[in-house]
């Protein structure tokens, strides 16, 4: 079987963004393909989050991975900073990656127009460590979204770059993997971009929501005063929450509301409701698990041991051959 290599970073609760576009993904990929599924903690130094906050959004990373369906006697999960291989193959391939590439990183430079006063070089030197990530258990398919596709081009030419320094076929190419035919794109609730912890509390529905959480931010989500013309184009604020409807609803409830849209009929108000009871159908069998497995840290400690050991496993075998190759040989 081929490899997968998918990261998310550890900072905080996961959203339907997360489950729709990327997660739901991985509980049906794990069986066709050789997957590692990590907790990117590693990546999320670069904010500087303090230890409790830390090891708090690496606990509930690891409940929703496996409350969603994610498998770890299937798939390996494991925390990225339980594989020192990983750091190891970073600092080599900081040797043959130039500033001036990480420099004209895209994501560099919005990080650094946002937040002038944390230029860290984890923040320069991202794209490296997402490349450590990935060629470690020489992955071939990588799932990116849009704004992941330059650093996985990044982490190509680093692993390219290895190989014609030394004259050894080390590292396969890994490429953007799409497992479904459509990417599942989850809009937030605020009116703008799409579902996001930074763009505030009230844009994201999270996994581990309650009922009443959720109704509470659906009523509040953006709309308008309603449409003036039959069969007239959604403003982006109203196409968001039928998006939304199109995931987590049936089909016959989307068209209904959206003939009424389309009449000049619909009440915003109804269809926040009917959208809010939706998500939380679609949410509460994925809620009740995060809640049993929150609390059995037992399970949680075998699953994290579990994974680091699968995941040590690969690294190790890659590593040994990188240093053989680099030319680090014991006497």
């Amino acid at each position: 079987m081929e490899t997968v290599v998918s990261g998310i970073r550890s900072t905080g609760k996961l959203h339907l963004g997360n489950y729709y576009g990327a997660i739901q993904n991985f509980v049906k990929m794990q069986h066709e393909y050789n997957c590692y599924f990590f907790i990117a903690d590693l990546h999320s130094l670069t904010t500087h989050p303090t230890p409790a906050d830390l090891h708090g959004n690496i606990k509930q990373v690891l409940v929703e991975y496996l409350a969603a369906g994610i498998n770890p006697e299937t798939a390996t999960i494991y925390l990225q900073s339980d594989v020192p291989e990983i750091s190891e193959l970073y600092l080599y391939m900081n040797m043959n990656a130039y500033l001036g590439e990480l420099e004209r990183a895209t994501s560099f430079k919005d990080k650094v127009r946002a937040n002038p006063d944390n230029v860290n070089a984890g923040l320069l030197t991202y794209p490296v460590l997402m490349a450590a990530d990935i060629i470690i258990h020489k992955a071939t398919k990588v799932p990116v979204g849009k704004d992941q596709e330059q650093h996985l081009e990044m982490a190509r030419t680093f692993a390219n770059r290895f190989n014609r320094l030394y004259n050894k076929e080390v590292f396969p190419e890994p490429y953007a993997f799409n497992y479904s035919e459509s990417l599942v794109k989850i809009p937030g609730l605020d009116g703008a971009g799409k579902m996001g912890k930074s763009e505030g509390e009230g844009n994201a529905v999270f996994l581990s929501d309650s009922p009443e959480a959720i109704r509470k931010k659906v009523m509040r989500a953006v709309t308008d005063s309603g449409p003036t013309a039959e069969n007239q184009e959604k403003p982006v604020e109203i196409q968001n929450l039928f998006d939304i409807m199109k995931v987590v609803s049936s089909a016959d409830t989307y068209t209904h509301f959206d003939n009424l849209y389309n009449s000049c009929q619909v009440r915003y108000g109804d269809l926040k409701k009917q959208l809010a009871e939706d998500i939380i159908i679609a949410t509460t069998p994925i809620r009740e698990k995060i809640n049993d497995i929150a609390n059995d840290a037992p399970y949680l400690r075998q699953v994290a041991k579990h994974g680091a050991i699968k995941a040590r496993e690969s690294a190790q075998r890659t590593l040994k051959e990188v240093r053989e190759t680099i030319g680090f040989r014991s006497f």
